[in-house]
C-alpha cells in the first residue's frame, strides 16, 4: 500500500507497514546444540530483564507481528474501508494545528450543529501510520451525530528519538480542537478522543496535561477517552529493541509515563485490550486500568476476547463493536 503525503505534493511518505516493521525488528537469539531431526530447536534462555522475561523475550513481547500473522491483510483492510469511506462521504476537511509540517488533521463534520467532537490518535509504533488510513471509523460517527478528526503528526524518527515532540503536537491539536470546534459546529465542551497503540500512549500522556499552565486553559479540553492496546509505562519498554530508535533517558522516560502521573488525570478513561496480543500490551492495560482502581479515578477496562492488535482497533468503527459502543455510550452520558 503506497500511501502518499497530501500535505507535501504527493511526495511517498513512510508507510504504516514499513514504519511498523521498521520498529519491531527483532534480533535472532542464540540457539541451543543441534536437536534431534524434525524437533523444533529451543532457544537458551538468558538471564532476565523485564518481569521473568529475558531480552528475547522483551523485544517479542514489544513486537506485534509476532502475535500477528495476519498484520499486512488487516492493515490493507484499513485503506481499502477507508477509501469506501470517503466515496460514501467525501473527503475531509484538512486543517493545520500548528505551523510544522506534520500538524494536520482531517476533519468529517456531522450534520447536526453544537455537536460532540472525537478525535482520534493513530498508532504505527510511533514510526508510521497517517489519519488518511483511519477514514473508515469516521462513519459510525457521522451517523450518530458527531464530528470525526484524524490528527497526523510528527514520527519518532523526525522528532530525533523524542516521544516528547510527539504528545506535544497531540496536546496543541487537542488545544486547537477546542479554541475552533464552534466554527465547524462543534461543541467545545464536548470533546472525546481514542488513540491505539502508540497513539493511546500519545492520547495517554496528553490527558494528563496541566492544561492552565502549559494552554491558559481552566479545565482539560477534553471529556473523556478510550484507550486501546497502548503503553503507559516506559519502563519496560526502554529496555526493549524499541529503544534503539526511541532515545528514552530518565527524564523522557518519567514524563512519558501516563502511569505515574496518575494524580493529574481528571477524566474518566476506558482501556482496552485484544486477548490475542502481546503479553505486555496486555499487562500494560490491566496495570494502569489497576493502578487508576487504587488511586479512585474513573475508569473501564474491556477484555476483547480473541482479538489481536490489529483486529480490536476495527471495533471502534462499529456502534456494536466493543470499542464503538463503549465511545458512543461514553459520549452520551458525559
Amino acid at each position: 500500500m503506497d500511501l502518499r503525503d497530501r500535505r507535501s505534493g504527493g511526495v511517498p511518505r513512510r508507510t504504516f507497514l514499513s514504519g511498523l516493521a521498521a520498529g519491531l525488528t527483532v534480533a535472532a537469539a542464540p540457539l541451543r546444540a543441534q536437536p534431534q531431526a524434525g524437533v523444533a530447536p529451543l532457544r537458551e534462555k538468558g538471564p532476565s530483564v523485564w518481569l521473568d522475561m529475558d531480552q528475547a523475550e522483551l523485544d517479542d513481547a514489544y513486537n506485534q507481528i509476532k502475535y500477528a500473522p495476519n498484520m499486512q491483510q488487516i492493515i490493507a483492510r484499513y485503506g481499502t474501508a477507508s477509501e469506501a469511506a470517503r466515496a460514501r462521504i467525501g473527503e475531509p476537511k484538512v486543517h493545520a494545528y500548528g505551523e510544522g509540517a506534520a500538524e494536520k488533521l482531517d476533519l468529517f463534520t456531522a450534520k447536526a450543529s453544537n455537536a460532540p467532537v472525537h478525535v482520534f490518535v493513530h498508532g504505527g509504533a510511533w514510526r508510521g501510520g497517517e489519519a488518511r488510513l483511519y477514514s473508515f471509523l469516521s462513519e459510525m460517527f457521522l451517523a450518530a451525530g458527531v464530528h470525526w478528526i484524524g490528527l497526523d503528526f510528527m514520527t519518532v524518527d523526525d522528532a530525533k528519538g523524542s516521544l516528547t515532540q510527539m504528545t506535544n503536537q497531540v496536546k496543541k491539536a487537542l488545544a486547537w480542537v477546542h479554541a475552533n470546534a464552534s466554527g465547524f459546529g462543534g461543541d467545545p465542551d464536548r470533546i472525546f478522543v481514542s488513540g491505539h497503540s502508540s497513539g493511546a500512549h500519545l492520547a495517554a500522556v496528553a490527558m494528563t496535561t496541566d492544561w492552565r499552565s502549559e494552554f491558559g486553559l481552566a479545565k482539560p479540553p477534553v471529556k473523556g477517552a478510550v484507550l486501546c492496546s497502548g503503553m503507559y509505562d516506559m519502563k519496560p519498554v526502554r529496555l526493549s529493541n524499541r529503544s534503539k530508535y526511541v532515545r528514552f533517558d530518565d527524564a523522557m522516560e518519567e514524563a512519558e509515563s501516563a502511569a505515574r502521573h496518575i494524580a493529574r488525570l481528571n477524566v474518566p478513561l476506558v482501556l482496552a485490550y485484544g486477548t490475542r496480543e502481546t503479553p505486555e500490551f496486555q499487562r500494560q492495560t490491566r496495570d494502569f486500568a489497576a493502578r487508576l482502581d487504587e488511586s479512585g479515578k474513573p475508569a473501564t477496562l474491556l477484555r476483547g476476547e480473541n482479538y489481536n492488535h490489529f483486529e480490536i482497533i476495527e471495533t471502534l468503527g462499529n456502534p456494536y463493536g466493543l470499542l464503538g459502543r463503549a465511545a458512543l455510550q461514553q459520549i452520551r452520558t458525559a
